[in-house]
């Protein structure tokens, strides 16, 4: 059995996909099987796949189906009990798959290993945490505050710098299909709701966000982000430790805040403005949300009138807010 199975999902990805091949030959760890599943490409991607004659590389070839379902296809077609991700235009360092093995061997017990990356903007992602909340997160070890540090919008890791042991998606399920908002971010989250996530500082893995066919770049309409209602189901379940669920519960309203950011920017203000009238959202993610609106657009956004604040004490009434 191979050390590592490494699933790559591939849709349209001709410019990129010879890097991120190239990116995982090049380990410093070579005892590992590529999977790449082509989700109905109509570039030239498969092409740039066939062009490899390692007989490590596997190619599955299937009909559009959506990010989460190859991701699945490539979870079933796994031969290691750990299994890797990279997005195909993406790339690891050399070090990557030595990083997230010694990991596995130091901590057993975690449900993700993962190691810190860098972006078209930052050479570590670390760089943007608040220097509070870097108290929290390891040089090398288990993140035991992991909603705490997500709850305002900072992140550790991605898709591409994650690598779960293939007896967790037994226990948690697959990622969940019909979602290409937030279908990794909930996959993380719902391990790290039952298990410790073991973490590298170290920057392992590049993550590209001004690439073709970028995700993140997608300027289309959602309805909720998937991990809002994994969460309320394990809330309501009563499954969460009494000392997440606070942290839990901002993180939430995190998300619903972030997802109603997006789809102001796709050309829908209906989240928004759902969500700066609800009684159960925290006062600073409404100000956060507003001070975006009053800066994204010079078009009249419609404002929550003060009697939509009526269940508020009087020092959070809409001046306040604003």
């Amino acid at each position: 059995m191979v050390s590592v199975s490494v699933v790559i999902p591939l849709y349209n990805k001709e410019p990129h996909i010879k890097r991120a091949l190239n990116s995982v030959l090049g380990q410093t760890i070579q005892d590992f099987e590529i999977i790449v599943i082509d989700d109905g490409s109509t570039d030239k991607s498969l092409q740039a796949v066939k062009s490899f004659s390692d007989p490590r590389i596997r190619l599955t070839i299937q009909e559009n189906t959506g990010v989460s379902v190859t991701r699945n296809r490539g979870i079933d077609e796994a031969k290691s009990e750990l299994i890797a991700f990279l997005d195909a235009d993406d790339e690891w360092m050399p070090n990557y798959l030595e990083t997230i093995l010694k990991l596995r061997e130091k901590y057993p017990c975690a449900g993700l290993y993962a190691t810190s990356m860098k972006t078209d903007s930052f050479e570590n992602i670390l760089i943007r945490l608040d220097p509070k909340l870097r108290n929290f997160v390891p040089e090398e070890g288990l993140v035991l505050d992991f909603f705490k540090i997500y709850k305002d919008g900072d992140y550790l890791f991605c898709t591409s710098s994650a690598t779960v042991p293939a007896k967790v998606f037994s226990e948690i399920g697959r990622f969940q299909a019909g979602f290409w908002w937030g279908e990794d971010t909930d996959m993380w989250c719902r391990i790290a709701l039952k298990y410790p996530v073991a973490y590298s500082s170290h920057v392992c893995a590049i993550y590209y966000q001004n690439v073709v066919n970028s995700a993140c770049q997608r300027k289309k309409t959602v309805e909720i982000h998937p991990f809002v209602k994994t969460a309320r189901e394990a809330l309501n379940a009563r499954e969460i430790p009494h000392e997440i669920i606070k942290d839990l519960n901002e993180y939430v309203q995190y998300i619903e805040m972030d997802t109603a950011i997006h789809n102001v920017k796709a050309g829908d203000s209906n989240l928004a403005s759902n969500f700066l009238i609800r009684d159960d959202i925290e006062l600073s993610y409404k100000k956060r949300l507003l001070r975006f609106l009053s800066t994204y657009s010079k078009n009249d956004f419609p404002m929550p009138s003060k009697a939509a604040f009526k269940k508020r004490s009087r020092s959070e009434v809409t001046h306040t807010i604003l």
